[in-house]
C-alpha cells in the first residue's frame, strides 16, 4: 500500500517554532498503519525501500489571469498531474515554459505549451534538475538551469532544433574557487537574444542567518551577463552583504530590473511568520553603465520583478503577512486573485496576463488527494524511494520505530503497517501532553514533552529515545534518555534532565548508550556522552565543542559517527572511536553536514549542502534550507555520492531490505 501522505523534513539544529507550530496542527504525518509497500508490490530487481523527509508542497498548480485579477483559471486544465511551476512567458507571447515533475516526485524537467495551455512539449528531461527555463526571443533555443554534470546548480543552453546542449557558466572563466559556494540562477534573455542576464552567489561565503550563527544558510547574489556562446563574461551589478535577484530586462534592453535585499533577509523572505519584520526594495541597472535606481519605497518584501507597460511600470509579487498587503502588484496597484497563494509570476509581454503558481503546504510530497497515484522519483535504480516519517529507525528483527505526530509518542509496527502499537511515552512518564512545558525546582520536566530520537537495542527489545525540550526549546528546557521495552511496558529514566540530554544510539552489543548533552550557552555541559547500561556510569566522550550532535554508532560499534560544529559557519560529519581515540572529519565542503546514520551495511548518509542553492533563495516560501540533499559515503569518507537532486529539501533516509518489507 503507498503511502498517502508525507512528513515535513527535520531542520537538523534549529527547528523553527513556524514548523513546530505545524507539526502540532496538521496531521502530515504518515499514518503508520498503513504502512510501505509489501515485498510482492516492489518492482523487480530491486533491493528495497529507501524512506526519505522532503520539505515540499504537496501539489503545485499553474494558473493564468487578466492583469487585473480577473478570469483566473488553471493554464493546463483539468491536469491528471499537479505539481507544476515557475512559469515564464515567451518573449512574443506564444509560448509558456514551465517546470514539472510529472515524472515522479522531486524530478524537475522543463515543459512547454501555447498561452492558451493547449500543445504540451517536452523540452528537458533528465535525473537531473531542470529548472528556470526560458526561450531565447527567436524561440529557437532554450536556456534553463541544471544539476547536470556534478549536481550543482548552472545555467545551460538547448538548441531546440539540434537537441545540442552547453553549459555556460561551468568553464574556466566563469566558474567560482572552489571552497565558495557556486550556484547559478534565473537566466533572462535580453530583447535582441545577444545577452543572458542571470544572478550567481560564486565567490562568496557560506554564512548562516541571525548574523551568521544560524544552522540555515543566508545568499548573497550579484547579477551577471554572458553571451549565449559563453563569451564576454562580465559583472553587472553587485552590493557586499547583500542579495541581487531576479534579473528582468527592460522592453529596449537597456536596463535591468531586479530586487534587492540584505543578506540576512533571505532567511526571512522563506519564513511566512517573519515577513512582517522585514523589507526590500526593487531596483534597476543601466546596463551598459552600471548606474543604479532604486525604483519602489513600500514596507513589504518584493521579488519577481518585471516591466511592464513598454518600461514605463514594473510589476512584482509582494511578500506579507499582513491583510491586504501581500499577492501581485500590477503598476504599484495590488491585483485581487481568488487564490491564498501567488509564487513565481510572469506577465506577458503586453501586460494583459500573468501566470503564477498557486500551492498547498500540506500534506507533503507523496500521494495527495490531488494526485493519489503520484510516485517519488528514485535516483537510485536498486532502491524504491518514498516519504517516511522523520527518525524512523528499524530494528533487527524487522520492526519500525518513530515519534508519534504530535511528538508524544513512539509509533512501533511491521513495516506494512500490521502490528502496530503507540507508546504514550508522555502519559507513562509525566502524563503531560503539548504545548506549555515547565520546570519543578528539582530540574525534572514538568509539562508536555517532546519525544525524538528513538533507536533499537540489538536484541530488538528496548526503544530508547530522548524526552524534553528540542529544537529551539532546549535553550529553555531540559531533557533525558528515556528506555522501554518495545511492548510499552518497564519504563525506565537513564540521565537526570540537569542538562538537554537527546539522540540516543545504542552499541552493537547493547551495553552501551551514546548521546548529546547540550547546554545552554554559559551554563551547561556540552558534547557526546557514553552510558554503561549495565554499571550506571557516564563518561565524557567529547567536552570541547558547542554543537556535537545526533551521535550514532556503527554497526559494528567500532566506530561514532556525529555533526560537529566546526565554526561559527560551518557543520561538518566527524567520527570517533568509542574510547574517544582516532577522531576523523569526512566532510570539507564549506557548506553543512548533518544527520549522519549508519546503513546497515556500515555506510554513513547524511544531509549536505555541497551542491548549493538550486534557486534563488527568496523564491521559496516555507522552506528554511531548502538546498540539502541526502549523500551517502563509506565508514572512511571515501566514495562520496548524491543519491537525491531535487530542489527540495531531502533528508533522513532509512533503507528497508526487500527481506523486511
Amino acid at each position: 500500500m503507498l503511502l498517502r501522505s508525507a512528513l515535513i523534513a527535520c531542520v537538523l539544529f534549529t527547528f523553527s517554532r513556524t514548523q513546530a507550530r505545524q507539526l502540532e496542527s496538521n496531521d502530515w504525518q504518515v499514518d503508520i498503519a498503513n504502512g510501505f509497500p509489501s515485498m510482492h508490490d516492489l518492482p523487480a530487481g530491486k533491493k528495497g525501500i529507501m524512506t526519505l523527509s522532503r520539505l515540499a508542497p504537496a501539489a503545485s498548480e499553474l494558473y493564468i489571469a487578466n492583469s487585473d485579477g480577473t478570469n483566473m483559471r488553471k493554464l493546463l486544465g483539468n491536469q491528471t498531474v499537479a505539481y507544476d511551476y515557475h512559469a515564464s512567458f515567451s518573449h512574443d507571447g506564444k509560448y509558456i515554459t514551465f517546470t514539472s515533475e510529472r515524472n515522479g516526485g522531486g524530478q524537475a524537467d522543463l515543459y512547454r505549451v501555447l498561452a492558451d495551455g493547449s500543445g504540451l512539449e517536452k523540452l528537458v528531461a533528465t535525473p537531473s534538475v531542470e529548472d528556470q527555463g526560458v526561450l531565447s526571443p527567436d524561440n529557437t533555443k532554450l536556456a534553463y538551469v541544471s544539476s547536470a554534470n556534478g549536481w550543482k546548480a548552472n545555467i545551460w543552453i538547448k538548441d531546440l532544433a539540434t537537441g545540442k546542449t552547453w553549459n555556460l557558466t561551468n568553464t574556466a572563466t566563469v566558474k567560482g574557487v572552489p571552497w565558495s559556494p557556486d550556484g547559478y540562477f534565473k537566466p533572462a534573455w535580453s530583447p535582441d537574444g545577444q545577452w543572458i542576464a542571470f544572478t550567481s552567489d560564486r565567490n562568496t561565503e557560506y554564512f548562516g542567518h541571525a548574523d551568521g550563527t544560524g544552522w540555515e544558510n543566508t545568499q548573497e547574489l550579484s547579477i551577471y551577463a554572458i553571451r549565449p556562446d559563453g563569451t564576454d563574461f562580465k559583472l553587472v551589478a553587485t552590493r557586499p552583504g547583500h542579495c541581487l535577484g531576479s534579473p528582468k530586462w527592460s522592453p529596449d534592453g537597456r536596463r535591468l530590473v531586479y530586487y534587492d535585499m540584505e543578506r540576512d533577509t533571505t532567511y526571512s523572505v522563506r519564513n511566512p511568520s517573519l515577513w512582517g519584520d522585514s523589507v526590500n526594495q526593487i531596483w534597476s541597472v543601466d546596463f551598459a553603465t552600471g548606474e543604479t535606481k532604486q525604483e519602489t519605497n513600500t514596507n513589504t518584501i518584493k521579488i519577481s520583478p518585471q516591466y511592464i507597460k513598454g518600461g514605463k511600470g514594473i510589476a512584482y509579487l509582494a511578500k506579507s503577512s499582513g491583510q491586504n498587503v501581500g499577492g501581485l502588484y500590477f503598476d504599484n496597484k495590488r491585483i485581487m486573485i481568488p487564490t491564498s497563494t501567488q509564487s513565481n509570476p510572469s506577465w506577458s509581454p503586453d501586460g494583459k496576463q500573468v501566470v503564477f503558481e498557486a500551492y498547498n503546504m500540506g500534506p507533503f510530497m507523496g500521494p495527495t488527494s490531488v494526485d493519489p497515484g503520484a510516485k517519488i522519483y528514485s535516483w537510485d535504480e536498486d532502491w524504491e524511494y518514498r516519504i517516511g516519517n522523520q527518525f524512523t529507525v528499524l530494528s533487527k528483527t524487522g520492526k519500525i520505530a518513530c515519534p508519534g505526530m504530535m511528538r508524544s509518542d513512539i509509533r512501533v509496527s511491521n513495516p506494512d503497517g500490521s502490528n502496530n502499537l503507540t507508546i504514550p511515552v508522555n502519559e507513562k512518564i509525566f502524563n503531560k501532553t503539548l504545548p506549555d512545558m515547565r520546570i519543578d525546582p528539582h530540574g525534572a520536566p514538568d509539562g508536555p514533552l517532546s519525544v525524538i530520537g528513538p533507536a533499537w537495542s540489538p536484541d530488538s527489545q528496548w526503544i530508547a529515545v530522548g524526552v524534553g525540550g528540542f529544537f529551539q526549546d532546549r535553550r529553555e528546557h531540559p531533557a533525558a534518555i528515556y528506555r522501554m521495552r518495545a511492548n510499552g511496558s518497564d519504563f525506565q529514566q537513564l540521565t537526570d534532565a540537569q542538562s538537554n540530554q537527546g539522540f540516543p544510539s545504542y552499541s552493537h552489543d547493547g551495553k552501551m548508550l551514546v548521546y548529546r548533552v547540550w547546554g545552554p550557552p554559559g551554563r551547561g555541559e556540552y558534547g557526546l556522552r557514553l552510558y554503561d547500561i549495565e554499571k550506571n556510569i557516564i563518561t565524557i566522550l567529547t567536552n570541547d565543542t558547542l554543537n556535537d550532535n545526533l551521535p550514532s554508532f556503527s554497526p559494528d560499534g567500532k566506530r561514532i559517527a556525529f555533526t560537529r560544529r566546526m565554526n561559527e559557519t560551518n557543520f561538518d560529519i566527524c567520527t570517533i572511536k568509542p574510547d574517544g581515540t582516532d577522531f576523523k572529519v569526512l566532510t570539507t565542503s564549506g557548506a553543512n553536514d548533518g544527520h549522519p546514520a549508519w546503513t546497515y551495511e556500515g555506510r554513513i548518509t547524511w544531509s549536505s549542502g555541497a551542491s548549493g542553492w538550486m534557486n534563488e533563495a527568496a523564491n521559496y516560501d516555507t522552506a528554511e534550507q531548502p538546498y540539502g540533499k541526502i549523500w551517502i559515503m563509506d565508514a572512511d569518507g571515501g566514495n562520496k555520492y548524491q543519491l537525491t537532486d531535487s530542489i527540495w529539501e531531502d533528508a533522513l533516509p532509512l533503507y528497508l531490505p526487500r527481506e523486511v518489507l
